[in-house]
């Protein structure tokens, strides 16, 4: 399923990170009093009444930029409003209706876009009426918020889930499995397509961000059909300060989205970076099932011990990614290229297993009898039953009769224990645990 865009825009300083944030329940986007503090430009997968969305937090002025305060709103505000499936336009209760909030409305309304309007800083009822003047922007009756004090945040979002275009399955209607090719700019993620289906049809160039648009390539091999989506890799957010950069991130969001199975191909030179694990967490986010691949595996001095060595370095830098299967591969010369395709299989079939209900109880039996839940504050913790909800990924519901006072650690003993009973490599797990 692709999930809808949001982008909050605005002038500098009406609050847009503090709402970004606010909507999120957690602090992503830094917030200060100075305008323009928004350098990068954040973006999270936000979840209210049952629906999913990106929110995009758009930023304001750039002190070192050498265009004008006025020119770079709109022109950031135009390439929101081209992408967004929803506009949220942030003005300020306490100022009141800027030139800047007009000259962003009438392209709001040129463009004829789906807007939700918030005036922000309405932290008292006297400020909540001052909303009414904004009416004259033509976009229809402001939402009263305050992001410092969380007024009106909840109606809010209901607002905005409300006018949120319906879910779209982008999705074809084959038994293809669709594989998102990710990484870093310049990893090989356009030469590995190439091998792989042995013709040119992805540009390859060595200069990074060659790639600029999903691009899909169905293809078959040993009988199975397959849907590759090359994507431009994805930068450090520091480093995403160009637009086109910025919505090529989004565009690599959206395929994991689209997909089944990530393939992150990772640069064997330059070893597992932070943008790697970044990208591992947006397809475990998503729920995908995932492979890792080390690519230009022909320039490492190695013996028979070096892929397990640096297997053990990766686990040991990153000791939740354990699950993920590792192939070293090398697009130059093709070596082990077309056993990713294994990997990718078994991830697939592991991402849509079901377990009987008889049979996972029988496991969830054997293992609380040879490790019990440790009791807490004098009440014992028993596990009454279990039953598999969903796939894609496996997900399990745990019945508890006191579900708050069971430990993470059990539930980590939970997973891998499930993970080494039923074959769950490469598969993000989901576990819920429910009073009975």
């Amino acid at each position: 399923m692709s999930l809808p865009l949001v982008a909050v825009i605005g002038r500098p300083n009406v609050g847009k990170s503090s709402l970004f944030n606010r909507f999120l329940k957690r602090r992503i986007a830094i917030v200060d009093e100075t305008p323009g503090v928004t350098r990068d430009r954040n973006f999270a997968i936000c979840e209210w009444a049952g629906r999913r969305f990106y929110l995009i937090d758009t930023g304001g002025m750039i002190p070192d930029s050498k265009l004008s305060i006025e020119k770079m709103v709109l022109e950031q505000s135009d390439e929101a409003i081209s992408q967004a499936d929803l506009t949220v336009l942030v003005v300020d209760s306490q100022t009141g209706v800027d030139i800047i909030d007009q000259l962003i409305a009438e392209r709001l309304l040129k463009a004829g876009r789906n807007v939700v309007l918030l005036a922000n800083k309405a932290d008292n009822e006297a400020l909540e009426q001052e909303r009414f003047q904004f009416l004259r922007l033509g976009l229809g009756e402001p939402l009263p918020v305050s992001a410092l004090g969380g007024r009106g945040i909840g109606e809010a979002l209901d607002h905005i889930v409300e006018h949120l275009p319906e879910s779209r399955d982008e999705e074809p209607e084959s038994d293809a499995i669709r594989i998102a090719v990710i990484g870093r700019p310049n990893v090989g993620k356009s030469s590995f397509i190439n091998r792989l289906i042995g013709e040119e049809r992805v540009i390859v160039s060595p200069v990074p961000g060659t790639t600029r648009d999903a691009v899909d390539t169905p293809f078959e091999y040993n009988g199975n059909k397959y849907v590759l989506i090359d994507t431009a890799g994805l930068r450090r957010k520091s480093k995403v300060k160009e637009n086109i950069e910025f919505y090529t991130t989004l565009r690599t969001l959206k395929a994991i989205e689209n997909c089944h199975v990530v393939l992150v191909l990772v640069d064997a030179s330059q070893g597992l970076m932070v943008q790697d694990l970044k990208v591992i967490e947006d397809a475990a986010t998503a729920r995908r099932a995932i492979v890792m691949a080390v690519n230009k595996w022909d320039l490492v001095e190695k013996d028979d011990k070096t892929a397990d060595i640096f297997t053990s370095q990766i686990h040991e830098y990153a000791k939740t990614l354990s699950y993920i299967p590792i192939i070293y591969i090398s697009c130059l010369t093709g070596k082990r290229v077309t056993k990713t395709l294994k990997d990718i299989d078994r991830v697939y079939e592991n991402w849509n297993r079901r377990i009987s209900t008889s049979e996972i109880n029988k496991f969830l039996e054997e293992i609380v009898s040879k490790q019990p839940p440790a009791a807490a504050r004098g009440k014992w913790i028993k596990l009454l039953y279990v039953t598999q909800a969903d796939i894609r990924p496996p997900t399990f519901t745990f019945f508890c009769n006191y579900p708050k006072s069971l430990q993470k650690s059990y539930l980590r003993y939970i997973e891998n224990r499930l993970r080494e009973r039923y074959d769950f490599d490469g598969i993000p797990i989901r576990i819920k645990v429910r009073e009975k």
